[in-house]
């Protein structure tokens, strides 16, 4: 046991030392990882044997679980939204082309069964996120127009349909009756969707509703609920990888409490996820084998890239009018990944007889796409002149950056404090501070200059210089703790939100709901009912009932 932790962390040390070198130079993480995973295997220099495909397939089930969610609950669906049914479309019709196409190129030019070419067309018809945008981030890239998104809910949605797929042919393969094929595939949809939906509903419900003595909690409880949102829908027959893809959509853009801590905890999770999926299963793979698979995978590479995804795509888009060039760059970003490979391990561990060495050849047609199309993928998006140099590639993606300056922190009003009794225009409060809200006898109170502080009140404050405080109060002030009694939560205006460029006395707001402060440009603004909100201003908002906050027209 110690010698394999010894070389878990050593793993880990690597991954993480030598990704930071390749990463500046755009060359995507999956493949650093892959060969890594190569060098340490039974043919590399390491040279440790392993063969374990079932193992390998439990734990890389696992790995896509946690990949999923986060791919979901980073999802800014604001962003998405608007292309949401073209992106959904070639997930889904745009699936079944590719399979379909690259399984009859199969079948005619290497002579497979109908099914096998069919299968070999199911693993490899998803397309992977990870890569793509991770050498989009790294060469600081942002793409015009809504390619980003189209390409995010594509690829964070293609892997269940690609599943679903892949399962239907090998139960075919395995003679199952073919007249259950269709009450399946409803099934698995259905089931998938209706979990994800009843789960995401409860959690939000919970996260703003329950609080828990333990700030640690928040992200634990969320990957019970990411783990539950797949094992119940396989558990009811439904698709498990479809349920905690859309469950991660639904909480990761509600408005909850501890939002950021939560993404921080899965960025983190998913990223060892990655690295653990991606070194096994280049642990798992045979170099010695590649020569002998290499021909077909290349011209499989060759023809998806050229002429199965190029049709999906241009079959799909032309029909929202979307410009010819960027329907060319989304043909080429059909990046095959660690799903594909790991579909094809499904197969193998299914059961069922396979003529062709089906892991090696999805292995290499995988490590043939990421290293052709994704180094290529800064230059075709240049050479097509679809850079947008004015903004930020993070648009895309729920960050769930927040401002650092802001801070807050709590004073006791106490019998002995020079306060008490007092008006806030009458305290002689230094500038750089301002009173956000006072909690009294349970309530919260949005003060105004006329507003007196009561013995016994508990007066939120922010500001740019707390160093002042502890001489203004005469006693240690206590820092912050959200969501011990009361709950903040931010929320980000859209520039098409329908409450921007209006005043707050003109906005349809819950009574229960009160903004206490509004973070713009990293300022710090204390508003009033003329207060107007600006696009792109970050809410803080509290109340008794944030459930309400649904009802907040726009957001």
């Amino acid at each position: 046991m110690i010698n394999l932790m010894i070389i878990s962390a050593l793993v880990l040390l690597v991954c993480i030392t030598s990704s930071k070198i390749f990463y500046k130079f755009g060359v995507p993480i999956l493949l650093v990882f892959i060969i890594l995973g190569m060098l340490f295997g039974s043919d590399g220099v390491v040279g440790i044997y392993f063969d374990n495909y079932e193992l390998t397939k439990e734990i890389c089930a696992i790995a896509l679980v946690f990949i999923m969610f986060y791919g979901g609950y980073g999802t800014n669906w604001n962003m998405a939204k608007p292309v949401a049914i073209p992106s959904i479309l070639l997930s889904t019709v745009g699936v079944v082309i590719t399979a379909g196409l690259t399984g009859l190129f199969c079948i005619l030019v290497f002579n497979t069964s109908v099914l096998e070419g069919l299968l070999i067309g199911s693993i490899v018809a998803s397309t992977d996120a990870a890569s793509v945008f991770a050498i989009l981030r790294s060469q600081k890239l942002n793409l015009k127009g809504s390619i980003a998104s189209i390409l995010e809910i594509e690829s964070g949605s293609n892997d269940p349909f690609a599943y679903m797929m892949t399962i239907i042919i090998l139960g075919l393969m395995g003679n199952i009756d073919s007249s259950s094929i269709l009450p399946m595939l409803l099934t698995q949809v259905l089931v998938g969707i209706i979990s994800a939906v009843i789960l995401a509903k409860l959690t939000v419900y919970l996260l703003r509703n329950v609080n828990f003595e333990i700030e640690g909690f928040y992200p634990i409880f969320v990957t019970a609920i990411a783990i539950l949102s797949y094992s119940l829908s396989e558990y009811l027959g439904g698709n498990g990888y479809l349920s905690v893809y859309i469950a991660g959509i639904m909480i990761g853009n509600s408005k909850i409490p501890h939002k950021k801590s939560i993404f921080q905890f899965f960025d983190g999770i998913s990223w060892i996820m990655q690295i653990m999926l991606f070194f096994l299963l280049g642990l798992l793979a045979f170099p010695s084998q590649i020569p002998g698979v290499m021909v077909k995978g290349i011209l499989i590479s060759i023809f998806m890239i050229v002429i199965a995804r190029p049709i999906a795509t241009f079959s799909i888009l032309s029909w929202f009018k979307i410009p010819v060039k960027q329907q060319i760059f989304i043909s080429w970003v059909g990046l095959r990944g660690a799903a594909s490979i790991v579909f094809a391990i499904f197969a193998v561990t299914y059961g069922v007889p396979i003529e062709n060495d089906i892991f090696h050849i999805i292995f290499f047609i995988a490590l043939f796409s990421v290293a052709v199309q994704g180094t290529l993928l800064p230059a075709m998006a240049r050479k097509l002149d679809l850079i947008d140099d004015n903004s930020s590639i993070l648009k895309t993606f729920n960050d769930y950056t927040e401002d650092k300056s802001t801070k807050l922190i709590e004073v006791s009003v106490t019998d002995d404090c020079r306060l008490v009794n007092k008006s806030i225009m009458d305290a002689d409060i230094p500038e750089d501070i301002l009173i956000v809200m006072i909690k009294r006898n349970g309530d919260v109170l949005v003060p105004n200059g006329s507003t007196v502080m009561l013995l016994g009140d508990v007066l939120v404050i922010t500001g740019n210089n707390f160093d002042i405080l502890d001489n203004y109060f005469d006693h240690k002030v206590n820092k912050y703790q959200e969501g011990k009694s009361t709950k903040l939560m931010e929320i980000s205006i859209p520039l098409d939100s329908k409450i921007a460029n209006k005043s707050i006395k003109d906005i349809d707001i819950p009574k229960d709901i009160l903004i206490v402060m509004i973070k713009r440009k990293g300022n710090i603004i204390i508003p009033n009912g003329s207060t107007v909100i600006r696009p792109e201003d970050v809410l803080v908002i509290t109340g008794n009932n944030l459930d309400e906050l649904d009802n907040l027209s726009g957001i």
